[in-house]
C-alpha cells in the first residue's frame, strides 16, 4: 500500500532502522553493555506489576478481567525500555539483522551487538530480581505464590512450545520495532507498545528478557522451579526470539522493500 501524505514510506522506515542499527553497532562496548543493563533493569517492572495484580486478584489466571489487566501491566516494562531508548535484545533480532542483509555490516558486528546487549539485559534482569526479593516482601503488596504462578506459566510447557512460542514473541517484537519507527507521535508509539507487548503477555509467549525476570522470581522463591527449568527456558526462548525477529520481520520486510515494496 502506498504511503499517504505525511506518512513514512516503507523505504523510509527501512533506512531509519538501518541507520539506527549501524549507529548502535559502532558504539563502544561499555555503552552497549550499560544500555542493555538499563533495559534489563527497567523491563522487570512489568513482571513485578503482574505479581502485584495476581496478589490482589481473587480469580487468578484464567479470569478474563485479570488476564487483560495482567497483559496491560506486562507492557509497562517495555514502555520504559522502548520509549527510554535503552537497548533490548529482542528488538535487535530485527534491527541489527537489516544492515547485515544490506551488506552495511558484518555477521561479526551483529554477533558483537547481540552478545553485549543480551548479556546486559540478562544481568540487569538478575539484579532487578534480587532487589525485588530483598525489598518487596516488607511492603506487603506481593506474595510469593504470585511469583511462583508467573514462573510456572512459562516453564511448564513442552520444549517445542517454548521454541515456537519464542518465535512468535520475537516476530511480534520485530514487528514492534518496525511500527515504532513508522509512528509519528509519542502517543501512537505508546499505543503500539501496549498493543504488541500486551499481546505477548496475553498469550503468555516466552520473551527471553522479560521472561528472564519472570522465571528468576520462581527460581529464587519456589522449589517448583529448578535451575534446569530456567536454563532450558532461556535457551529456547532466546533462539526462538532471534529466529522470529530475523526471519519473519527483518528478512521479509527487507526483501519486499528492496524489490519495490514502496
Amino acid at each position: 500500500m502506498p504511503a499517504t501524505s505525511g506518512q513514512k514510506t516503507s523505504r523510509n522506515i527501512l533506512d531509519s532502522l538501518m541507520e539506527s542499527a549501524v549507529h548502535e553497532m559502532n558504539r563502544e562496548r561499555s555503552g552497549l553493555l550499560l544500555s542493555g543493563f538499563s533495559a534489563g533493569l527497567d523491563i522487570g517492572f512489568g513482571p513485578l506489576m503482574m505479581a502485584v495484580v495476581l496478589t490482589l486478584a481473587e480469580q487468578g489466571f484464567g479470569d478474563l478481567t485479570t488476564e487483560l489487566l495482567l497483559a496491560s501491566v506486562y507492557s509497562i516494562g517495555f514502555m520504559f525500555v522502548i520509549l527510554g531508548r535503552s537497548e533490548l535484545f529482542t528488538e535487535h533480532t530485527t534491527l541489527a539483522v537489516i544492515p547485515v542483509l544490506d551488506r552495511q555490516a558484518s555477521v561479526s558486528q551483529l554477533a558483537r551487538l547481540w552478545g553485549l546487549v543480551y548479556v546486559g539485559n540478562i544481568v540487569g534482569g538478575f539484579l532487578f530480581t534480587l532487589l525485588v526479593i530483598l525489598l518487596m516482601p516488607g511492603l506487603g503488596v506481593v506474595s510469593i505464590d504470585a511469583f511462583e504462578s508467573i514462573a510456572l506459566k512459562l516453564v511448564t510447557h513442552e520444549l517445542h512450545w517454548l521454541f515456537i512460542g519464542g518465535v512468535f514473541a520475537g516476530w511480534l517484537m520485530g514487528l514492534l520495532a518496525w511500527l515504532i519507527t513508522a509512528a509519528q507521535e509519542t502517543v501512537s508509539r505508546l499505543l503500539l507498545v501496549l498493543i504488541v507487548t500486551g499481546t505477548i503477555g496475553l498469550l503468555h509467549l516466552p520473551h527471553s528478557i522479560a521472561g528472564n525476570v519472570e522465571v528468576l522470581f520462581g527460581l529464587f522463591l519456589s522449589p517448583a522451579v529448578s535451575l534446569s527449568d530456567y536454563v532450558v527456558f532461556l535457551v529456547l526462548a532466546t533462539i526462538g526470539n532471534a529466529a522470529g525477529g530475523a526471519i519473519f520481520v527483518a528478512l521479509l520486510k527487507y526483501g519486499h522493500v528492496i524489490r519495490g515494496g514502496s
